[in-house]
This record gives structure tokens, sequence and C-alpha cells, in this order.
């Protein structure tokens, strides 16, 4: 399934939590949003919606590297003397191979850490845990953990604290129906999946 039907139906359970809580309109966007965001989430150890929105482009930041390599080889050879010649076409000769590293999984890796860090700063757990799973996310195969219920209670803890900090009823609901209508929606019980998910995963790799 896309990233905009797991959006959509994420967004549903938010909706349908928004009417259960009977909230005010900005708190129904909320929940909305908050539902819409958690049926994504578990996509983000692939490249789709989510991870393509907190993520640079690789592509372009590997273009750029390219580019700032070709012009220090340029610059060196046009500018310098001797020794500093050969120094700088060496730099640019490491930007330009070391650009074919970047990748959209590395620069997940980094908002991971960037996110993780931030938590940290702000002394804010549920940040730090979101920064804990985006970085996991960009190391392991695509419908793995966080596609299992191990991942899935790891999101949980960072649902419940969000609701904390947002200090919004309902916030939690529609954070784990979201997440968890994604895995379902997976299944092979669904016959448009000729995949399943791996959810008792590290336990059994059987996918379901």
């Amino acid at each position: 399934m896309n990233g905009t039907a797991h959006m959509a139906i994420g967004a549903t359970a938010g909706l349908i939590t928004s009417n259960t809580f009977q909230t005010d309109p900005t708190t129904t966007a909320i929940l909305i949003g908050c539902g819409g965001v958690a049926g994504l989430l578990p996509d983000m150890d692939i490249d789709g919606k989510l991870s393509n929105t907190i993520t640079f482009s690789h592509k372009l930041i590997r273009t750029l590297a390219q580019l700032v390599g070709v012009l220090a080889i340029i610059y060196s050879l046009i500018d310098r003397d001797a020794a500093e010649k050969w120094y700088g076409v060496a730099i640019g000769l490491v930007l330009i191979v070391g650009s074919s590293f970047i990748t959209r999984r590395l620069m997940l890796s980094l908002s991971g850490i960037g996110v993780l860090a931030g938590g940290l700063t702000l002394s804010e757990n549920w940040l730090f845990l979101l920064g804990v799973y985006i970085l996991i996310a960009s190391l392991v195969p695509h419908r793995s953990y966080t596609h299992s219920i191990v991942g899935t209670a790891f999101f949980v803890i960072i649902a419940y604290q969000f609701e904390n900090f947002l200090g919004i009823d309902g916030v939690f609901v529609s954070c784990f129906i979201g997440y968890a209508s994604h895995l379902i929606a997976d299944m092979k019980l669904l016959p448009v999946n000729k995949r399943g998910i791996k959810l008792f995963l590290p336990l059994s790799k059987k996918e379901f």
C-alpha cells in the first residue's frame, strides 16, 4: 500500500478519535494530523513521503559535493602554487569520490541523530526517543522492526509521552491507531499485498 493510502487511513483514525473525545475544531485537526503522521511512520525505513519530508535530498547533497569537488580542483590548478595545488586536487577528489557514499539512508541517519540531539538539548524524552526510532529505521530493512510488535511498543512509549507533552487527550489513541492501521494494511491478509510483515521479530521471521 502506498504512502497516501496509509496517511489517509491514519488521518481517518484521528478523525474517529476526535469524534469519540468530542474535541473542538483545533484539537480535531491536531488529532487528524497525529493519526496521519503515525500512519506513515512505519515506512520510515524506506524512501517514502515522511522520510523524504524530514531529510534533505541525498541526490541534491551528492550533486553539491561533486560540484564543490570539481570547483576545488579547478581553483587549485589555476590559482595555487605546486604544494597547495595537489593538496587542493586531493580534497576535490575526496569530495567527488566520497559523494558516492551519500545515500538516502545516510541522510535519514543524520536526521535521526539531529532529532535525538534536539531531544537531549531540550530535555524532551519523547523527542529523544523519536530520534532513536528514526536512527534505527535508517539501519534496518524495510518491513522489519518498524512493522513489528517491538516497533509498535517503542512507538507507543513515544506517543504516550508526546500526549503528555501536548496535554491533549486523544493524541495517544490517534497515534496508536494510526500506527497500528499501517501494520494491518501491510499484512498478507489483504489480497493486494504480495508480502506481509514480520510481526514477531526478533523471535520469528514469519510473515503475516
